[in-house]
């Protein structure tokens, strides 16, 4: 087997939570070396966040694997000191502290970079380095309100709805990896490749996504208000309860797939009908065209539904729960969910390697470290530090 994509790749995440850590987890899991910095005695914050069982996080291993963890206190002059030695040894440095807090302990990209010119930081913010929001605290969910979306999710007679989990900083870590690969490729492609800061907001990655919204108010004028599904794009669209009581969720996004689901009906009369025979006109009559695929809807049991709709091509989905998702043939086929062995759990699940390289798959080499489990093989192979060094730092609370 060939080597992984990023081997050779050194990564110093001096990140915490999700955004910046999910960006570095991608990374490892194709290879690159991950050096994950956390507070003595105290670890990650996510370390301290649940789902548990017992005393045991359980989302830590999903978003820490492949990651050796160093403790070191940058709030000490020592730890700085360490910091900026391991900077000089690696190629990406992540972090997302709020702006300004690197550069107030000495460590900013300005001094990073007269150790290392080739290093490439990435800055991870609720609202980014510039700006009159720049210093604001930033997290997840508020930063979704931030970005326009929370605004259109649910129904205009109720409050908007908060998506029911992180994301925001899942997408963002995605623009992490997205960034340190792009970042690697220039510096070492170019002649005068060199290392340089990338700059992410967590509201930012997710307003990139919604340029409908940039459009429609630029050159219509309009706000779009909060409806569920695909309101106001195509028709019909949306989630449908089926005869033994479960969901799907349809969409015909071309009047191609629309015909399909007309024939898939036994309705071809609607391909000529005035009020349905074009998704424009569709739209303006949208209310009656649902009408009448839901009451279709009902007249089959999901399963029989899913795989009649499919062989017309309809685009058509079951909801799943994640019960559903552990026993579906395509999520095992797919090899979506691992098996892992964990020091304490036994065997646990986590979330597979995403995307599958033909050539240079990714692998979990190794499962989420203990905190502080690689401090002495990190700080005496990389830095050099004797027995006795590592021993009075440890005293000292450094590490």
């Amino acid at each position: 087997m060939n080597s992984a994509p990023l081997e050779g790749v050194k990564v110093l995440d001096v990140s915490t939570m999700i955004a910046a850590p999910y960006g570095s987890v991608l990374l490892g899991d194709f290879g690159a070396e991950v050096i994950k910095v956390e507070m003595p005695g105290k670890g990650d914050t996510l370390r301290h966040v649940g789902p548990f069982k017992g005393d045991e996080p359980l989302r830590w291993p999903g978003l820490s694997r492949n990651k050796k963890s160093l403790t070191l206190d940058l709030h000490t002059d020592e730890g700085i000191d360490i910091l900026k030695k391991l900077a000089y040894e690696v190629d990406i440095l992540i972090e997302n502290f709020r702006p300004g807090t690197l550069e107030k302990w000495g460590a900013g990209y300005e001094e990073l970079k007269k150790i290392n010119p080739n290093l490439l930081m990435i800055r991870v913010s609720g609202y980014g380095q510039t700006g009159p929001y720049k210093e604001k605290a930033g997290f997840g969910t508020p930063a979704t309100a931030f970005s326009g979306f929370t605004y259109l999710q649910g129904y205009s007679d109720r409050p908007p709805v908060s998506p029911s989990f992180s994301l925001t900083d899942y997408i963002t870590g995605v623009y992490v990896a997205f960034a340190a690969v792009t970042g690697l490729y220039h510096r070492d492609t170019n002649e005068n490749g060199a290392g340089q800061i990338v700059d992410i907001a967590l509201y930012e990655t997710v307003f990139r996504m919604m340029e409908f919204l940039v459009a429609e108010y630029d050159q219509l004028g309009k706000v779009r208000e909060r409806a569920p599904g695909l309101s106001g794009h195509s028709s019909p669209a949306g989630t449908f309860e089926t005869k033994d009581g479960h969901y799907v969720v349809l969409v015909t996004s071309t009047d191609t797939t629309f015909n399909r689901l007309a024939k898939a009906m036994g309705r071809e009369d609607l391909l000529e009908h005035e009020k349905f025979y074009t998704n424009s006109v569709r739209l303006q009559n949208d209310e009656e065209m649902v009408k009448i695929v839901e009451d279709w809807m009902k007249t089959k049991e999901r399963d029989e539904l899913v795989e009649y709709l499919g062989e017309y091509g309809v685009p058509v989905s079951p909801i799943l729960n994640i019960q559903d998702i552990f026993e579906h043939p395509q999520y095992q086929a797919r090899e979506n969910i691992i098996e892992l062995e964990h020091p304490r759990l036994g065997k646990i699940k986590t979330p597979g390697i995403v995307p599958k390289f033909e050539k240079t798959p990714g692998s979990v080499r190794n499962l989420s470290p203990d905190l502080g489990e690689n401090n002495e093989e990190l700080l005496s192979s990389m830095l050099g530090y004797s027995d006795e060094q590592i021993a009075e730092l440890k005293e000292k609370g450094v590490i």
